[in-house]
């Protein structure tokens, strides 16, 4: 794990062990929640849980003093304890991001530190022990493997990111400073989570109870609660129509309805008799089809297809209420 020096543990706090830095620096939580003179700490990092639920990066003037550097650190190991009594993962998310977003700034600069080759130099060993990635400083480009990149650019979709655009030599990929820490912002987001995930939640300490109610109650701005209608979609009532008119569906409209069905929490038994009029049906083929597709007389339990693979299928018979969907199973599902 990295060695950390003053000035880099107030860069990048969350490769601090909470607890341990706490007892080095000669403080308890106790202490914390009932000093007045270190209340401005528990202030300060409910601030900072407060910005990130804004979208926005929290920052400060990185103190210079020794004396004074503790309250950049203490203010985020406070806001992680605040996270874990609060409990609310809404909160943890925009937390998590917005601490990744801030420490991208601060490894962009460093790699892009020409006076001061030992942050640009700490800063490659921060993406090398946590996420493994070996870059090389070639002139202004950073170089890193093939392989890597294509592991670390997997979700992103624009098309600078795709591998035949990028400047390449010998199996190795040339990025600029600022493409090399967004390649990895996602893992970031993803380690300081785990983090404060992994955490253990402490007994309720004299002196939060105050700040944890007011982060429950700004978290219930970001509750989203889903309305499903029990209306079919357009593709699943004209299946059924054809099947009621005694006509023949296709295999993979008989697929597309009977995962549709099941993934609705419908039984075999209530599904089968859908089947009953179309020209072909045997009720034993029918009930062993629906038992394959649930699982039930294999290892593999069927998904509804999408609404892609439904228009090749000539299965789609969108209408308005389909857009913004992916799949049959979100039609007329609302946010409230």
């Amino acid at each position: 794990m990295v060695n950390l020096g003053t000035d880099e543990i107030v860069k990048y706090p969350f490769l601090a062990e909470a607890g341990k830095y706490l007892n080095d620096k000669g403080f308890s939580l106790e202490q914390l929640g009932t000093d007045p003179d270190l209340k401005k700490i528990v202030d300060m990092a409910f601030e900072r849980i407060k910005i990130s639920t804004e979208g926005k990066i929290y920052s400060s003037n990185i103190p210079q003093s020794d004396s004074s550097l503790p309250m950049e650190v203490f203010s985020f190991l406070i806001a992680v304890i605040l996270l874990k009594l609060t409990g609310m993962n809404t909160l943890i998310r925009r937390f998590s991001l917005a601490e990744a977003r801030r420490s991208e700034r601060f490894l962009e600069k460093d790699l892009s530190n020409y006076k001061d080759k030992t942050k640009e130099q700490m800063a490659l060993k921060i993406m090398h022990d946590l996420f493994s990635i070996t870059i090389q400083k070639q002139g202004d480009d950073f170089i890193i493997p093939a392989s890597n990149y294509l592991k670390h650019s997997i979700n992103f979709y624009e098309r600078e990111w795709k591998l035949v655009n990028r400047k390449m030599n010998n199996g190795s990929v040339f990025l600029t400073s600022h493409e090399t820490v967004r390649l990895v912002r996602k893992e970031i987001d993803l380690y300081i989570s785990s983090k404060i995930y992994s955490a253990s939640t402490p007994e309720m300490i004299v002196g939060f109870q105050e700040y944890v109610n007011k982060l429950r109650t700004l978290a219930k701005k970001f509750e989203v609660k889903i309305v499903e209608s029990s209306e079919y979609p357009p593709c699943i009532k004209h299946a059924i129509e054809i099947l009621e008119k005694g006509e023949n569906l296709s295999h993979s409209g008989r697929f597309m309805l009977g995962t549709y069905l099941l993934a609705k929490g419908q039984q075999v038994e209530q599904i089968a008799p859908l089947f009953k009029n179309a020209p072909d049906y045997n009720e034993k083929v029918t009930l062993y089809q629906l038992n394959h597709l649930a699982g039930k007389s294999s290892t593999t339990q069927y998904t509804c297809p999408s609404c892609e693979k439904l228009k090749t299928q000539n299965l789609c018979f969108a209408i308005p209420e389909c857009d913004n969907i992916i799949n049959p199973i979100q039609f007329g599902r609302k946010r409230v």
